[in-house]
Formats: structure tokens, C-alpha cells, sequence
């Protein structure tokens, strides 16, 4: 449930300033607070440390970070400071959480001062829209827990007017306040679209760029729009520590190459310079399904960690790729187990056999093994494909499955159907005429290509929550009476 967009405001048009409250002044807190004050919002800094916040009101900042003292002096007058909750809560239109999470032993984040902030939040809340905002780094469900907190602290909760979103921050030390004006995405995580909307109208500036870039960070002359990012509250915790771990284990794959290379005479930076030009690199290979096939992927996989074992040099994270691809063919069948329990004269449909779209290349397709699969437990296979089937005929005859001249032909009496293949063509399919002609009414999505819930349906996707669709953002008619600021939506991806 998510969705990229590329939002802006015309530049000519006005802003009116919110009111923001930052609690917490470390690096997060200190940098997001001036940042979005030297974007023209009042903003208010918060922390229980007097020392600080007496130091700050002077002009001073406990942290050092390039340009920050800086950006501090150009928006002063639109800073203030305190330690008192009921001065700077009750007004805000936006409340950034920014507390501390530091490790517990066992490496979990002890979570005791987000929660201190959530309550002492919510006993100030004023009954109007006010949307808090989780900036501190946190596990998955902590929105969800945040929630609660204010529900439970809040003098006179009121349902649908204090909105937790999820904002994580993606800042490096050292060239945070570049990271700040000039982002690559803005990624906005709610279960309420009125707070995503909010939170669009704060980053009004950044998204169309409209503010005026400071001299001693000057905006990159190819720099375009951030795109905006709109999940659920749930996916927007989980991208953070995603995103982090990502680029671990880059790290730690570049490591793992660099040992290899060692040993067989190639350099590293030459080798990584080669692979940082390839453009798949980007959001398209990161697509969850059914797992990589086709000519390359595997074997070529397996002929690094083959190398890597005549030199005596383990590679598991190589041997990890492999593995993970397999468990997710395995997960196919266990999807359709869950619902059908025993296969054994059952009927499914397989739509596609090619390993990927727009080819007939049948080596190592996962749609090889789930016919396998299926029919050693018992499973009656019918599949179809738009191209490789010819193919097929001649390549996979050691396989028992029957051929479908048509879409409809395959799924006529099944108990369930297998998206193996993300074809065009199964991308437009009429899925309620569809189940009408099927015995079953459960549908194996491998790659995710549904986009709309077909009615009386069991639908099964590769990690995805119950349920299908993008959020929805309506216009802003309850924000617009409060701050009246124009943002014209972008296409959608």
C-alpha cells in the first residue's frame, strides 16, 4: 500500500507558516527544527535539558555539524526554545517526536523516553488537528503504540483529530543539512490520509523547492523535485531500518567481493565503479515475488562462490541469495497450502511459464518448479503463458501439466490460480468475470500485479498486507480553512 509521488506548489503561490513543535535537540531534532524554520514555519524546540535549551536561546548549538550555526543565525527569529510542554504543545499544528532511542543490552532500542514524550504530548493536546509526528528511528509498531499512548493520556482524546504519522529521517552526519534541503524522498507513513496531508503542506517548500537556497549550502545544479513518499504507518517504520540494512549489506557485498578479488587478481574500485553505472540498481530490481530466473542470476551467482571456494573463500552472502531465492518458491506452495490444505485433487491454474515478461526463456523460471511442485503433491496443473508455450512443449516434457489455448480456459474450474508471470496481459485481466468460471475463489499474486481487490476473493501477495491499492489522499478541505497552501499533486507511479 504505497505510492511515489512528485508533488509541488506552483512557486508563485503564497505559504502560510505552520506552527511546528521539535521535541528533542539532538542531531535529529536540532536539524530538523532549524531546517523548518529557515523554511519560514514557527517553530518551537523542546527538551527537558535546561543546559541546552539555554545554550540554543543563545545562539549556541551543543552539537557541531557544517552549515548548521549558520542556517541557526538565518532563522532565529522564526526559533524559539523551552523545557515546558504546555506552552509549546498546546498550539502546534505539527509535533515531531525526535527523543533519543538508545540500544538496550541485548541490542534492542529502549523506547522509555519516546514513550515520556508521547505522554507528556498528549496531556497538552488541544482538541484541534494536531498530527505527531515519529522522527526517532523505531521498530515497526511504534506508531501504532504512540497512539495508543495519546489515547490513553489525552485529556479529552478526540478520535480523528491527533494523527501519528510515520516520518523517518535519512540524514548522514556531516552533511545533514545537505541531506535536509536537498533529499532524495520525503517518506510520509499514516493510516490517516488528513495527516499525510498535513505533513504535504509542512513540506510544501521542500517539494517544490521554492525556498531560497542558502549561499553555504548551495542546491546542486542537476538536483530536481524529492519525490514524496505515501505508505501505510507501518511501511514507512519498516523503509527506514530497510533502507539501513540495504545499505549494509551493500557494504558488506562489496566486502565480500573485494576478498574474492584479492584473490584473483581483479580491483575492487574498478569492479564497483562498473557496477554502480548499471541502472538496475535503482527501486525497479527491488520487487518482491517469486524469486529471480532466467540464464544469468543463478549462474553466474554460482560461479562467484564456485571461485570463491577454489581459493579456499567462503561467500555467504552469495550462498544466502541462493537460499532466499529458493524459500521463495517453496513460499508459493505453502501460500496455497494455507488455504486448500491438501492439493491432492485439486486443480490449479499457472499463469506464465516464461521466467520473465516479453520472452520465451524457460530456463530456471519459478514457474518450472511450482508445476513440479504442485503436481508431486497431487495437484491437476493447467497453465498458459501469451509466448513460451511452444517452447515449453519441446523443453519441459519431463513436466505433467496441460496446456490452456486461453486465459479463461486455464482458470475454468480451477481451485486456484498461480500469477507466475507479470505479463501485460494478466495485468488487464477482468478478474470478477474470471472467478465466476472457477470452482475456487483464491488467487497466488507471485508478483504482485493486482492492484485492485477482486470481489469475493482470497487474494495471497508477496509482502503485502490483506488487501490491495494505494492510499488514498483526498483534498485538504479541513486543512485548507486552518492554512490556506496550494499543492498541485504530480502524477502518480
Amino acid at each position: 500500500m504505497s505510492q511515489d509521488l512528485m508533488a509541488g506548489t506552483d512557486k508563485t503561490n503564497t505559504m502560510q507558516p505552520l506552527k511546528v513543535t521539535v521535541v528533542g535537540t539532538g542531531y535529529v531534532g536540532l536539524g530538523t527544527a532549524i531546517m523548518l524554520a529557515y523554511l519560514g514555519h514557527q517553530v518551537t524546540g523542546l527538551d527537558v535539558d535546561q543546559s541546552k535549551v539555554d545554550m540554543l536561546a543563545g545562539g549556541e548549538l551543543p552539537i557541531y555539524e557544517p552549515g548548521l550555526d549558520q542556517l541557526l543565525r538565518d532563522s532565529k527569529d522564526r526559533l524559539r526554545w523551552t523545557t515546558d510542554y504546555t506552552t509549546a504543545i498546546p498550539d502546534a499544528d505539527v509535533i515531531f517526536i525526535c527523543v533519543g532511542t538508545p540500544p538496550n543490552a541485548d541490542g534492542s532500542p529502549n523506547l522509555r523516553f519516546v514513550a515520556e514524550a508521547a505522554r507528556s504530548i498528549a496531556q497538552n493536546l488541544n482538541g484541534k488537528v494536531q498530527v505527531v509526528v515519529n522522527k526517532s528511528t523505531v521498530p515497526v509498531g511504534t506508531g501504532d503504540w504512540v497512539a495508543r499512548i495519546i489515547e490513553d493520556n489525552a485529556r479529552e482524546y478526540s478520535s480523528g483529530r491527533y494523527l501519528v504519522v510515520s516520518n523517518p529521517e535519512f540524514l548522514r552526519e556531516g552533511t545533514a543539512l545537505y541531506d535536509s534541503l536537498y533529499p532524495d524522498r520525503i517518506v510520509l507513513g499514516s493510516d490517516s490520509s488528513l495527516g499525510i496531508e498535513r505533513m504535504r503542506l509542512l513540506y510544501a517548500p521542500l517539494l517544490d523547492q521554492s525556498f531560497e537556497a542558502p549561499a553555504y549550502v548551495p542546491r546542486p545544479s542537476n538536483y530536481e523535485r524529492p519525490e514524496l513518499v505515501a505508505t501505510a504507518l507501518s511501511s514507512a517504520e519498516m523503509i527506514k531500518y530497510a533502507a539501513n540494512a540495504f545499505l549494509a549489506l551493500k557494504i558488506s557485498f562489496a566486502n565480500e567481493i573485494a576478498g574474492l578479488c584479492e584473490r584473483v587478481g581483479a580491483d575492487i574500485s574498478e569492479v564497483t565503479q562498473g557496477i554502480g553505472h548499471d541502472k538496475r540498481s535503482c527501486h525497479r530490481f527491488l520487487n518482491a515475488g517469486a524469486g529471480w530466473g532466467g540464464s544469468c542470476f543463478g549462474k553466474d551467482t554460482s560461479a562467484l562462490i564456485s571461485t570463491g571456494s577454489e581459493y579456499g573463500y567462503s561467500m555467504p552472502i552469495l550462498e544466502a541469495a541462493i537460499a532466499v531465492n529458493q524459500r521463495q518458491r517453496s513460499l508459493i506452495i505453502n501460500k496455497l497450502q494455507q488455504h486448500l490444505h491438501r492439493l491432492k485433487g485439486k486443480r490449479v491454474a499457472v499463469l506464465g511459464m516464461a521466467f520473465k515478461p516479453n520472452t520465451d526463456d524457460l530456463r530456471d523460471a519459478p514457474a518450472h518448479d511450482t508445476i513440479q511442485r504442485l503436481t508431486a503433491l497431487g495437484a491437476t496443473v493447467v497453465a498458459h503463458d501469451p509466448i513460451a508455450m511452444p517452447r515449453a512443449r519441446r523443453e519441459w516434457q519431463h513436466l505433467s501439466y496441460t496446456e490452456a489455448e486461453s486465459v479463461r480456459a486455464a482458470v475454468r474450474g480451477a481451485d486456484a490460480v498461480i500469477i507466475a508471470t507479470e505479463w501485460d496481459e494478466y495485468r488487464e485481466l477482468d478478474w470478477n468475470a474470471l472467478l465466476v468460471d472457477m470452482r475456487g475463489r483464491l488467487i497466488i499474486d507471485t508478483r504482485n500485479i493486482i492492484t485492485t481487490q477482486p470481489d469475493r476473493c482470497t487474494l495471497e501477495q508477496i509482502g503485502k498486507r490483506s488487501g490491495v491499492g494505494v492510499p488514498h489522499l483526498p483534498d485538504a478541505d479541513v486543512l485548507a480553512e486552518e492554512h490556506p497552501v496550494t499543492i498541485a499533486t504530480g502524477a502518480q507511479a
